[in-house]
């Protein structure tokens, strides 16, 4: 398809408004679970050793996303445009904190999430059919590719992939909760320790650990405001799906462990790569986890569209505002999409996950992630103080705790990583480093023009 550049100012509203209340649900709890979940408990097993720090530390998670989804709520209601968190960090701090969000978002938070998707869906493809680790890593970049055309095709194919997913998934994960929760024969046991830990004593340090996992499986509650502009109805619906879909996620998550804790041991659990797969297995057979493996990977999927769909909305609302690449502007005149920023994120985010791995490329994502986490809920301090005139529809109760309370946590964090994965955080660092001269040598230049945007 030719290219065309337009002069013209164009608004960021061109934009298809198609989604409603469900649309962003969906899109929240679509995207939240994904792997994590069916990942994460081994890791949260090996740090503590009962059952009521295990739901405690998923609990902790749970309210801390809301309480960030509470801010962010606050800010979407004033500024209920397409760009989420770049948006409300331009809004606050200026241009270039924007920027380096969305660079930051391009070349690894986002994209490095997309990946890592990526790679769990050819992971868990590979338990389910023999696959070498070349047709294991085209599998990952196939799922990738797949998915970016079907959202490059328009906003409704995307949405009615992520709600179709979404709907499968929760019915599917209600199911083995249930099942678990009814047909396991282990007592539930709060405080006893595991049986290959010397002491059930509770260690701070061991809980940031798991809290650092947590969080993990938490990532991708804020992407609901990536597309706040393509909602019917943002100001009221873009809070409510915050909230909604993060509660959801948070009884999901608490029930899930419930569950594999009334099956399995917590030995059992600490040495299993595949906890929900061991638990069903356990209860069901072999042929009952094969059954699971097709659940993991539609939430999988699942995760990944939201991903995918969501994050070019951010490169064009910056491009829009003059403070990203021109390119990204571009919509496609018939199908009414960012192309070229999905076009570029996908190819992206295709070689990362064929060049990966999962680990890797989650502590490479969760550093980087957490430094504009706090600084997006700390917008709601700085906005309260330099423009208390705005209109907000919503406000985020218990102003300023809760938000206070998520800044800490975001610092502990990004202190907790440095000390622990010194090499994931450094990528992280160099990342936004190389940002800056690409800043001013490429965008600043551009501030002082009005808002540019080309079209398809």
């Amino acid at each position: 398809m030719a290219l065309r550049t337009s002069n013209q100012s164009v608004p960021v509203d061109r934009l298809r408004k198609e989604l409603n209340l469900f649309d962003g649900v969906a899109i929240v709890v679509g995207t939240i679970i994904g792997s994590g979940i069916f990942l994460i408990p081994s890791t949260i097993a090996a740090q503590l050793h009962s059952l009521a720090t295990v739901l405690l530390v998923w609990i902790v998670g749970g309210i801390l996303t809301l309480f960030g989804a509470l801010s962010l709520a606050e800010i979407g209601s004033i500024f209920p445009g397409t760009g989420g968190l770049c948006t409300y960090l331009r809004q606050a701090y200026g241009p270039l904190p924007a920027f380096l969000y969305a660079w930051a978002l391009l070349v690894m938070i986002h994209s490095g999430s997309i990946a890592a998707l990526g790679v769990a869906f050819g992971l868990y493809a590979g338990q389910i059919a023999p696959l070498t680790m070349i047709e294991v890593k085209l599998l990952s970049v196939l799922s990738i590719v797949t998915l970016t055309i079907i959202n490059c095709i328009g906003i409704r194919g995307g949405k009615l992939v992520q709600n179709f997913i979404a709907s499968a998934k929760m019915g599917g994960v209600a199911g083995v909760i249930l099942l678990l929760n009814t047909k396991g024969t282990r007592p539930i046991h709060l405080l006893a320790a595991q049986e290959t830990s010397i002491a059930a004593s509770f260690s701070l340090t061991n809980f940031t650990i798991a809290l650092v996992a947590v969080l993990w499986a938490y990532e991708g509650w804020h992407v609901i405001s990536f597309v706040a502009g393509e909602m019917q109805r943002p100001t009221r619906d873009l809070p409510r799906s915050l909230i909604y879909g993060t509660t959801i996620v948070m009884l999901i998550f608490v029930a899930a462990n419930l569950g594999y804790y009334h099956t399995l041991s917590p030995g059992e659990i600490q040495s299993s790569n595949a906890v929900a797969a061991s638990a069903v297995q356990k209860v069901f057979g072999s042929f009952a986890s094969s059954t699971l493996s097709v659940l993991i990977l539609i939430s999988v999927l699942g995760s990944l569209n939201g991903m995918i769909l969501t994050g070019p909305r951010v490169y064009y609302a910056m491009a829009c505002e003059g403070i990203f690449p021109r390119a990204f502007g571009r919509l496609s005149d018939r199908h009414g999409t960012p192309m070229v920023a999905l076009g570029v994120q996908g190819l992206w985010a295709a070689t990362l996950a064929a060049s990966g791995s999962y680990q890797q490329l989650f502590t490479d994502v969760i550093f980087t992630a957490w430094i504009f986490y706090g600084l997006a809920v700390a917008a709601v301090l700085v906005l309260r103080r330099t423009q208390p005139q705005l209109e907000r529809v919503f406000s985020v109760p218990g102003y300023p705790w809760l938000s206070l309370l998520f800044c800490a946590t975001a610092a502990g964090v990004i202190f907790s990583t440095l000390v622990e994965r010194p090499g994931g955080a450094s990528v992280g660092l160099g990342l936004l480093a190389i940002g800056v001269p690409v800043y001013f040598l490429g965008i600043g230049s551009r501030q002082a023009s009005p808002k540019e945007r080309t079209s398809a």
